[in-house]
């Protein structure tokens, strides 16, 4: 039977976009209580009222940027009373910058996503996960990629931050265990989104050809799959989710239609 989440807060970050949006929208049809952050604020002020549209109980939404440590401590620590109890973390926020060879690439684009993808998910889930093992009850949902299962070209430093997160998956649900508290990892393969207009820069063009001529997975097909794995009976875990367009056979093994 499906775990009832009616009433429940579920905390998804980077929810300005993409499968942070829709992710934060499966949940709400399901009468939880949404609390959502992002570094957007007019992004977050436009999901609000389709999140209360589609049934939230309730919401809540502050601007944040994971990769700073005190921006996240300060953040979590004055939460109101009423949003403090968080059932469900889903660490949304990340992304890639650039696709270009190890050795010649810009630093500061492995600063962002080493800050984001790796400190910045290890910042949130470290002010939020006491909690749940103090009240007996809880789910961490991580967002890797397929990325983190082998490298691909030009992409080396994005693989290893979505290795990590696949460790540090791993370990946490090792340190959890004895509690009730279960720790879930969704890997996408190509989703279209924002995700490749961040990488480039914005650079519109060069975005689309990512998603050129095959048929990939939607943010929609994510969050479908992440509130799958929420709603499970609470003695199931579903360790984790490795989850592919059918053009799509390994992180660099496409095939395009002619």
């Amino acid at each position: 039977m499906a775990l009832s989440l009616k009433n429940k807060i579920v905390f998804v970050t980077g929810a300005t976009a993409g499968i942070g949006t829709a992710t934060a929208l499966e949940f709400a049809k399901l009468g939880a209580k949404i609390m959502i952050c992002g570094r957007r604020s007019d992004k977050l002020s436009a999901v609000e009222p389709q999140l209360r549209e589609a049934g939230a109980a309730d919401v809540h939404t502050f601007a944040l940027d994971v990769q700073s440590r005190e921006g996240v401590a300060n953040a979590i620590a004055g939460l109101p009373h009423e949003w403090k109890a968080v059932e469900i973390l889903v660490n949304n926020a990340g992304l890639s910058r650039g696709l270009t060879k190890m050795y010649e690439d810009d630093i500061q684009n492995w600063e962002e996503m080493i800050d984001t993808n790796v400190k910045g998910l290890l910042y949130v889930t470290r002010a939020i996960v006491p909690g749940m093992v103090e009240r007996g009850s809880g789910h961490v949902i991580n967002l890797g990629s397929i990325a983190g299962h082998a490298a691909y070209p030009n992409g080396g430093v994005y693989c290893a931050t979505k290795a990590a997160e696949r460790f540090i998956s791993d370990g946490l649900r090792i340190d959890l265990n004895g509690t009730p508290v279960r720790v879930t990892t969704v890997d996408p393969g190509m989703v279209e989104t924002e995700f490749s207009l961040v990488r480039f820069r914005g650079d519109s063009e060069r975005a689309a050809k990512t998603y050129a001529n095959i048929d990939p997975l939607t943010a929609e097909d994510i969050a479908e799959t992440i509130v799958w794995a929420a709603t499970r009976p609470a003695h199931v875990t579903i360790q984790s989710v490795l989850i592919t367009p059918t053009a799509q056979a390994s992180a660099y093994v496409v095939t395009r239609k002619s």
